[in-house]
C-alpha cells in the first residue's frame, strides 16, 4: 500500500496524545487514601458524592424516558425520531426490548415512590438496584461514555490491532482484522463488538465459524462495566489485578473455545456459502506489523475531528443511560426476586459447592448461588454476592461474572438478534464451558492476591 503521506507530526500527535490521555483515564493506577484506583473511578465517585440523593431520581426518570420513547416509536413513529439515525437506533427496538424497558420503568417508579408490594421495593430487591447499582452506572457511564472515544477514535485500536495480525490466526483461528473488533469490545463495550462482528459477517469479511467465535469469545465486557462490577462488591482498590485476572481468564477461554464444540463445528464458509480461500493475511510488502499498524493509526486519527468525537461521546452516554439502565432495572429486579424469594438459584448452584470447596473458596454455599445467575444478567452475581464477608470470595464472584460473558440481558440477547449463526442452545453451552474454564484460573489468582 502506498504511503499517503499522512504521517506528519501533527497527525502523529493527533494519534499519540488522545490515546495516552485515554490510557491515563482508564488504565493508569493512582493512589487515593492509601488505595489504588483509576482516574475515571475518582471522577465517578466525586460526582456521586456531589449529587447525593438526586441520582436515583435521575436514573428512574431516564428509564421512564427510555420506555416512553420506545412506546412513542411503536405507536406514532414521529418523524423527528425516524429521520434521526441516532434516535431511531435508540428508541426503535424490538417488541421484547420495548416491553423490558416499560417493565423497568414501572419497577423504577414503584421503588422510587414505594408503590405496590413492599418486597418489590425493599432494600434487598428494588432498593439494591435503584439506590446502589444504578447510581454507580449513572456516574460511570457519564465519564466512560465521554472519554471512551479517546481510546476508540484516534488510532489506538488500529495500532494494536494491526500489530497483532500474525497473532490472531495461529492462536485464535481468526483473521488479523478481527483484533480490531476484539479490542473495540475490550476497551469499548461487548455490544460494540457484536455489532461490528455482525456487520463484517454480513459484508463477507468473516466466515460463519469466525463470526461465531468473535461474537461469543471476544465480545468482551468493557472497562466501564468492570468498574461498576468491582464497585458493587466494594473492591475498587483491586481493580488492576481484577482486570488482569479477567484478561488472563478471557485469553484462556479464547484459546480453548474455538477448538471444542459447539464453535469448532461451525461451518467455515461465508454468508453466501463460499469457503474461505487461502489468502495472504500478511501486511503489505515493505512494512512490519508494527510499522503498518502505526501508519494505519495515524491515518485513522487524521480522519477524526474532535467536534464529531465529542458528539459521539455524548451519544455514547445517552445510549448507555437509556439503553442499558432499563434492562438492568427490569432483569435485575426479576432476578433478585427469584433469588430472594425462591430457592431456584440455590438449586442451580448446588453442583458448584464441592467444586468451590475443592478450590478453597470461603462461603462456598453462598457463592454457589451466583455461579449461574449471570446468564440472565451480568450484574446479578455481584449484587447477590456483595454481602459475603470474604474479599477473596467476592473477588472470584465478580471476576467470574465478567468472564462468563454470555448474559441474555445484553450480549446474549444481541447475538440472538443478529445473523451470526449461534442458537440459544449454543449460548447456554458456551456459558457453562466458559464458567468451567475460568473458575479455576480466577480462584488460583484470588488466592495469590488475598
Amino acid at each position: 500500500m502506498e504511503n499517503t503521506n499522512k504521517t506528519s507530526l501533527s497527525n502523529v500527535l493527533k494519534f499519540v496524545i488522545p490515546s495516552l490521555i485515554g490510557i491515563f483515564f482508564f488504565i493508569m493506577p493512582i493512589s487515593q487514601n492509601g488505595e489504588l484506583t483509576i482516574p475515571i473511578a475518582i471522577l465517578s465517585n466525586f460526582l456521586l458524592e456531589s449529587l447525593g440523593d438526586a441520582t436515583p431520581v435521575i436514573m428512574a426518570y431516564l428509564i421512564v424516558l427510555s420506555a416512553l420513547g420506545s412506546l412513542l416509536v411503536k405507536i406514532a413513529k414521529p418523524a423527528f425520531i425516524m429521520r434521526s439515525p441516532f434516535l431511531h437506533s435508540l428508541f426503535n427496538v424490538s417488541p421484547l426490548w420495548t416491553f423490558i424497558r416499560v417493565l423497568g420503568a414501572i419497577l423504577a417508579l414503584m421503588t422510587l415512590y414505594q408503590l405496590g408490594p413492599e418486597w418489590i421495593y425493599s432494600d434487598a430487591i428494588g432498593g439494591t438496584l435503584l439506590y446502589s447499582l444504578l447510581p454507580t452506572l449513572f456516574a460511570t457511564f457519564l465519564f466512560a461514555g465521554l472519554l471512551l472515544p479517546l481510546l476508540l477514535n484516534f488510532g489506538l485500536l488500529e495500532f494494536v490491532g494491526y500489530s497483532l495480525t500474525k497473532v490472531m490466526r495461529p492462536l485464535f483461528k481468526l483473521p488479523g482484522r478481527s483484533s480490531v473488533d476484539t479490542l473495540a469490545s475490550w476497551l469499548g463495550d461487548g455490544t460494540i463488538g457484536v455489532l461490528l462482528t455482525s456487520k463484517q459477517y454480513e459484508e463477507g469479511f468473516y466466515t460463519k465459524k469466525e463470526a461465531a467465535i468473535i461474537g461469543t469469545t471476544f465480545s468482551v465486557v468493557s472497562i466501564t462495566f468492570c468498574l461498576v462490577i468491582i464497585s458493587e462488591v466494594d473492591l475498587t482498590s483491586y481493580f488492576l489485578p481484577f482486570y488482569g485476572t479477567i484478561i488472563l481468564a478471557g485469553v484462556a477461554c479464547a484459546l480453548i473455545m474455538p477448538r471444542i464444540p459447539p464453535l469448532s463445528r461451525k461451518e467455515d464458509t461465508f454468508i453466501n456459502g463460499k469457503p474461505r480461500s487461502e489468502e495472504d493475511e500478511n501486511v503489505p510488502a515493505g512494512y512490519t506489523p508494527v510499522s503498518y499498524g502505526f501508519e494505519q493509526a495515524v491515518s485513522h486519527a487524521e480522519k477524526n475531528r474532535f467536534s464529531s468525537v465529542f458528539k459521539e461521546g455524548i451519544q455514547n452516554v445517552i445510549d448507555m443511560w437509556l439503553g442499558v439502565a432499563p434492562i438492568v432495572m427490569a432483569v435485575g429486579t426479576i432476578g433478585l426476586i427469584i433469588a430472594e424469594t425462591t430457592p431456584f438459584f440455590q438449586w442451580l448452584g448446588l453442583p458448584f459447592i464441592p467444586i468451590l470447596e475443592l478450590l478453597q473458596i470461603p462461603y462456598a454455599a453462598e457463592a454457589s448461588e451466583t455461579m449461574l445467575v449471570g446468564f440472565a444478567d451480568m450484574f446479578l452475581p455481584a449484587i447477590i454476592g456483595s454481602g459475603i464477608e470474604s474479599e477473596l470470595t467476592r473477588f472470584v464472584i465478580a471476576a467470574l461474572s465478567v468472564s462468563q460473558l454470555i448474559y441474555l440481558s445484553e450480549v446474549g440477547g444481541l447475538l440472538l438478534g443478529t445473523k451470526i449463526p449461534v442458537s440459544l442452545k449454543d449460548l447456554i453451552i458456551i456459558f457453562l464451558l466458559r464458567t468451567i474454564i475460568s473458575l479455576p484460573i480466577i480462584a488460583a489468582i484470588a488466592h495469590l492476591i488475598f
